[in-house]
């Protein structure tokens, strides 16, 4: 298969190489033009358009078109619509207008809007991104599009994310040319996003309903062997794995999607995918396709594949590693530290801009990551702790320390650093290890944001990275353009940043109980749970950042925040409801028939002149009555706290309540039924245990 990928690399996609064999020249240029200026595409040039891409899907064998959206519900949605128009007596024929292409409209009122609309109020538009290019999945055209009200507001995730970049591409823009590059038109910020997940067998998945209705195990004591020897982390793949992920490959490459990098992870059953970087919202679109595939594939060859941060308890949990860059136009990687210390002196200013960002913008960066899935994950040993913090490695660290303290730097080669004019001579690249607890890791060329959710949409933390990059460079554009002196005030704005933003600097052992200490000493936010991170987004430093880059207005952020906040109860709601029904119809049945069990084997021994012991049996019994009791107890208190959370004071609140109360209870619960497991027999326990699922692919 592998001389092949050339040839079905990209194949499903209408992209520039398919547009400049199907368009006129005239048409492909306006088209090169709008996507590159992000100009107004005329509605002449878009019926070509159409017409085109119509012809070529149908030869691909596609009857249908698509406008795949990205709504608040966290995963893309499309409506679909046959080409066929009626053509008198009878007949049809196959049509696609420019119209249709550009802009397509689509019922709005089942979507979250978090009170932007009411839900009587149908009517949402979908708007084609006409950067991320269309694709063929399924026998339907997919035309990736944003997707807004009627009255213009988003209702998306694309569209925020489109006007992100924007803002950053202005604001970089301005640095480049105080640095008097004149060439470069367009900066723009590149992604790739490492995906982890995991594979079980289907009809073990299916004997799971916590599984199935909530991606995660609600209960299950810990398995005998666990990750404890590391003998899964970059295994051998089985068979059947690799059989899934051969598959899965190709049809991303159909899709276009440069997948690179297949492993199995450190959880048994764990694996990982990693695609090669693209510009963020191909990035986006791309890692949609891949949480898609994953699950359709997986299927395909008997399998469950599951997303969610923390499906089991005590084992390591699921990230997506956010690489991110910036790039000019002409592939120029501006977090790249340059041949000369012009170049150099530019890069530690992109450099010391991000770390201001970072500092200045924590908890936003922490809020973007913060769901009821990533909870369970984040500070578990496995990931970042809740805690957001830098590591840029010794080079940097030094090179940075010598430019605020004005002493001499030397590197490994002995080179002099010399301040002023020249700012830094070159250094060499990677000279430190790479830190894996940290959440935010500068890593060569690019930061690895590594506190990000396997479930999550990568738009909303590409979203917040880059306005605060852009809100960071704005301020030292608007300095530097009124400089007299910039080689010094360059040097000034750059020894300063550091010097007022190294807190957020963090070279060791994020894991440690003594870095929470040091954390706190630093003045660092501690955001531990999603309902402490998410107001960090409807704070006035968060609306004022957001609404002077055009990226959110305030109705869209307080909007957001409405839905976020809701979509956090509903899922502990669902949870609880989900772990009452499995303990109630299944579990409790379970414990009272080996009891009974139990209670004829005495019966019978007694039956035999009582000259056989019951103490074993006696024993189970007891055990298995005192944990019964307290489950029954825990159970009761949860439904009643299920009962109180009906009528919430407001969403905060009302979180606050999922949180506090609920998920405690939950746990408590949990612990009653691990310990039933651990007693009762497996003939009678009703699930498969975490041995059973861990290890059902063989």
């Amino acid at each position: 298969m592998m001389e092949k990928v050339p040839e079905i690399f990209g194949s499903m996609v209408f992209n520039e190489s398919v547009m400049r064999d199907k368009l006129p020249k005239e048409i492909y240029n306006a088209l090169k033009k709008t996507m590159s200026q992000g100009t107004q595409l005329e509605l002449d040039v878009a019926n070509v358009v159409a017409a085109a891409m119509k012809d070529w899907a149908v030869e691909k064998g596609a009857n249908h078109f698509t406008h795949w959206f990205q709504p608040m519900t966290g995963i893309t949605a499309e409506k679909h619509d046959c080409f066929i128009t009626p053509a008198g007596e009878g007949k049809v024929i196959m049509e696609f207008s420019g119209k249709e292409l550009v802009r397509g409209e689509s019922d709005a009122s089942s979507f979250p809007s978090g009170g932007l609309r009411a839900t009587f109020e149908a009517r949402g538009y979908t708007v084609w991104d006409i950067t991320s290019y269309a694709f063929i999945k399924n026998n339907t055209l997919y035309i990736p599009t944003a997707f807004c009200s009627y009255s213009g507001e988003a209702l998306d995730k694309k569209t925020p994310l489109l006007r992100s970049m924007e803002t950053l591409d202005k604001q970089a823009m301005r640095i480049l040319k105080l640095f008097g590059n004149t060439s470069t038109k367009r900066v723009v910020a590149t992604v790739g996003a490492e995906q982890e997940y995991f594979l079980v067998d289907k009809e073990v998945y299916l004997s799971r309903p916590d599984l199935v209705l909530t991606g995660r195990t609600l209960i299950g004591s810990r398995p005998p062997k666990g990750q404890e020897l590391g003998d899964h982390y970059f295994g051998s793949i089985k068979p059947r794995v690799s059989a899934f992920m051969n598959e899965l490959e190709v049809e991303l490459w159909k899709l276009g999607v440069y997948a690179k990098t297949k492993h199995n992870e450190s959880a048994p059953a764990q694996h990982e995918l990693a695609p090669i970087f693209t510009t963020t919202n191909i990035a986006t679109d791309h890692n949609q396709l891949i949480m898609e595939l994953m699950k359709s594939v997986a299927n395909k060859h008997n399998m469950a594949c599951l997303l969610h941060e923390k499906p089991f308890e005590g084992v390591n949990g699921s990230g997506k590693h956010n690489n991110w860059s910036l790039a000019t136009d002409s592939g120029v990687n501006l977090f790249e530290p340059g041949e000369t210390p012009y170049e150099n002196a530019q890069f530690l200013l992109f450099l010391v801009a991000v770390i201001k960002a970072v500092d200045d913008y924590q908890d936003l960066l922490r809020f973007s990551v913060a769901n009821a899935g990533n909870d369970h994950r984040l500070g578990a040993n496995e990931a970042p702790p809740a805690i957001v913090s830098m590591f840029l490695g010794q080079e940097l660290v030094e090179v940075l320390e010598a430019l605020e303290s004005g002493l001499d730097y030397f590197n490994n080669y002995e080179h002099q650093m010399e301040l002023g004019v020249t700012v830094l001579p070159n250094f060499p690249k990677d000279t430190t290890d790479r830190n894996r607890t940290s959440p935010f890791a500068f890593t060569g060329n690019k930061f690895e944001f590594r506190m990000v959710g396997s479930t999550f949409s990568i738009a909303e933390p590409n979203i917040v990275l880059n306005t605060v990059a852009a809100e960071v460079l704005r301020q030292f554009a608007d300095q530097l353009e009124e400089s007299e002196d910039f080689n010094s005030d360059l040097a000034a704005i750059i020894k300063k940043t550091y010097s007022e933003h190294k807190r957020i600097i963090f070279d060791g052992n994020n894991y440690s109980t003594e870095w929470v200490e040091e954390a706190l000493d630093r003045g660092l936010s501690n955001l531990h749970t999603t309902v402490e991170a998410l107001p960090a987004f409807v704070s006035e430093k968060s609306i004022d950042v957001f609404t002077r880059h055009n990226v959110f207005t305030k109705t869209e952020i307080l909007s957001r925040y409405e839905i976020l906040m809701e979509s956090y109860c509903k899922t502990i709601h669902i949870e609880a409801l989900t772990l009452v029904d499995m303990v109630k119809a299944q579990i409790i049945p379970a414990c009272i028939d080996y009891q009974l069990e139990l209670g004829k084997l005495m019966e019978l021994k007694k039956s035999v002149g009582g000259k056989l012991s019951v103490y074993l049996e006696l024993q189970l019994m007891e055990n298995i009555s005192s944990l019964s009791e307290g489950m029954l107890e825990k159970l009761n208190q949860l439904e009643d706290a299920i009962l109180n959370s009906k009528d919430p004071r407001d969403t905060l609140a009302q979180s606050r309540f999922y949180r506090n109360e609920i998920l405690l209870v939950m746990e408590e619960l949990r612990y009653y039924v691990d310990e039933l497991e651990t007693l009762v027999a497996r003939k009678h326990w009703p699930f498969p245990t975490y041995a059973q699922i861990l290890n059902s692919i063989i």
